[in-house]
């Protein structure tokens, strides 16, 4: 009896000990299942992010140029004004009659020339018959000249007189949006006064002064001469200080040559038609310089790229062995939801993006085509 029960146990033994190796056996064979996605090139354009100014392209102080009392105010503050347009009116008075008086002058001045000349014709001939002296005749001749000489200086007198005169009427110097008048009609203003009548900003078209630091830059400049060229003109666009985007695109205008040694930035210049006038002289602005296009882009998405503690970044990928592979990866900067990458990944390679922490270097796996965005598979042959 005992026998047999030992015979029973070792049976039982045996049998469960092939069940469990049964069991194990095909877990042994099993593959992690990962995620992949198949990474193509794309054509993308690189954009920079710069914050900026706005400021006039054209801005002039209106200053008077003659001493006097203000007449006329001949413009409404806030209005378009054209060059040459005239905005104010001083008090002309005493300049007519400074004008007047140097035209007077002048009148007189030749017609002493007339007579003098006649006078020193005469006394060359008497000369000639010593019907006066050579003494007369040449001071006849110097004073014929001398009131010659006289009416140049009255006929200047009268031009600056005239110009003095024409400086009562203060114009526009150039044509723009006029601000806030300074003065009104019975203010004294004088040429030397440093505080100005008004102030007019070209609006149309208008600059945007950006700043970049002389790093960017130099990025900038060789990224722009490996890329392709949309034109030769660089676009520009920028968004309002609600955030909203400005519908007229510009584009850049010049880079300062000069680095501020205070801050160690560039200025760049772009120039933007402003036809309603909605950008204006001071507001912050949020720029997007479009730098050229990429043709050839490889673009991850996020969820396949890691970084260490040292911020260095990594991907694993999966090789035509169906084994994963650990690659290192340099990221230029974020295009929309993926990570722009210039070296370390290249076209047609698998890169995991689901379950990069089930696995390891080396280790087989099976690969499934998945969309990040949307998580929907289809298996591909290992």
């Amino acid at each position: 009896m005992r026998n047999f029960q030992r015979s029973m146990i070792a049976g039982l033994v045996i049998i469960v000990a092939a069940c469990d190796q049964n069991s194990r056996q095909p877990a042994a064979n099993m593959t992690t299942e990962v995620g992949v996605k198949t990474l193509q090139t794309e054509s993308v354009p690189l954009d920079n992010q710069l914050a900026g100014r706005v400021t006039g392209s054209m801005t002039s102080d209106v200053r008077p140029q003659v001493d006097g009392i203000i007449q006329k105010r001949l413009f409404i503050e806030g209005d378009d004004v054209k060059a040459g347009q005239v905005l104010y009116q001083i008090d002309p008075a005493s300049y007519q009659a400074s004008y007047d008086q140097a035209a007077a002058q002048l009148k007189n001045a030749q017609a002493l020339v007339k007579s003098s000349k006649l006078k020193a014709e005469r006394y060359a001939a008497l000369v000639k018959e010593n019907g006066v002296s050579r003494q007369d005749a040449d001071d006849a001749q110097a004073t014929y000249q001398q009131n010659v000489a006289s009416v140049d200086q009255y006929r200047a007198s009268v031009e600056s007189a005239r110009i003095n005169l024409n400086y009562t009427q203060i114009k526009a110097p150039i044509s723009g949006r006029i601000g806030i008048s300074s003065v009104t009609p019975g203010a004294l203003v004088t040429a030397s006064q440093t505080t100005a009548l008004a102030t007019i900003r070209a609006l149309d078209p208008i600059y945007v002064d950006l700043t970049q630091s002389s790093v960017q830059l130099l990025k900038l400049k060789r990224q722009q001469a490996s890329l392709q060229q949309l034109s030769d003109a660089v676009p520009v666009t920028v968004n309002l200080e609600d955030g909203t985007a400005f519908e007229h695109p510009g584009k850049l205008e010049l880079t300062e040559v000069s680095v501020d040694e205070a801050t160690d930035s560039v200025t760049l210049r772009a120039i933007f038609p402003n036809p309603q006038h909605e950008l204006l002289p001071g507001m912050y602005v949020r720029a997007t310089v479009t730098n050229g296009v990429n043709s050839d882009a490889i673009l991850a998405p996020q969820q396949g790229i890691t970084r260490d503690a040292n911020g260095n970044a990594s991907a694993l990928v999966v090789d035509n062995d169906s084994k994963v592979e650990s690659r290192n990866v340099v990221v230029d900067r974020v295009v929309g939801n993926k990570w722009l990458i210039t070296s370390g990944l290249n076209r047609g390679d698998r890169l995991i993006v689901e379950g990069t922490a089930k696995v390891q270097p080396g280790e087989r796996v099976n690969a499934v085509e998945v969309t990040p965005d949307n998580k929907a598979a289809t298996r591909e042959d290992k």
